[in-house]
């Protein structure tokens, strides 16, 4: 069993109706964010928008929130977020926004409460930089982008 994180959590006033972010089964890694809109928004094919959360994290420091995509909007609607994982550092105090963007062929309607994507905690190593004037080689090297040929 995983040691407990504590995130503090902070509704926006007027958002009290909606779930705070939430697991929705024992195993899933991901915690889901719910549109806190005030009215329906029709994200049209081919567009993005900013949709509020209506709460705001205190990461522990050492953590940061990765907001992913959640896979039956991708799938069935073809929605997915432009920035993924979009990143929540520990020192950031202010609403959590989800940036959608419409991939699919129809318009898409967000209400409010609709669970929009899904929020993953996770552990920062402490990194420290070492410059050197030579890599160790690999078999790879540095082929990317498709250099596999799969």
């Amino acid at each position: 069993m995983n040691a407990s994180v504590r995130v503090l959590v902070k509704r926006i006033e007027g958002n009290e109706d909606l779930l705070l972010p939430t697991q929705m089964t024992a195993e899933s890694a991901g915690f889901d964010l719910q549109a806190a809109l005030k009215e329906d928004y029709i994200l049209l094919p081919g567009k993005r928008a900013l949709i509020p959360t209506g709460i705001m994290l205190a990461l522990p420091e050492g953590y940061e929130a990765q907001v992913r995509p959640r896979s039956g909007l991708a799938l069935k609607h073809g929605i997915t977020l432009v920035n993924t994982p979009g990143t929540i550092d520990a020192d950031y105090r202010g609403e959590i926004g989800v940036i959608m963007i419409n991939l699919g062929d129809d318009p898409y309607t967000i209400r409010r409460g609709d669970r929009i994507a899904q929020l993953v905690i996770q552990k920062l190593p402490f990194v420290v930089w070492e410059e050197v004037a030579e890599l160790p080689s690999t078999s790879r090297g540095s082929g990317g982008f498709g250099s596999t040929g799969r």
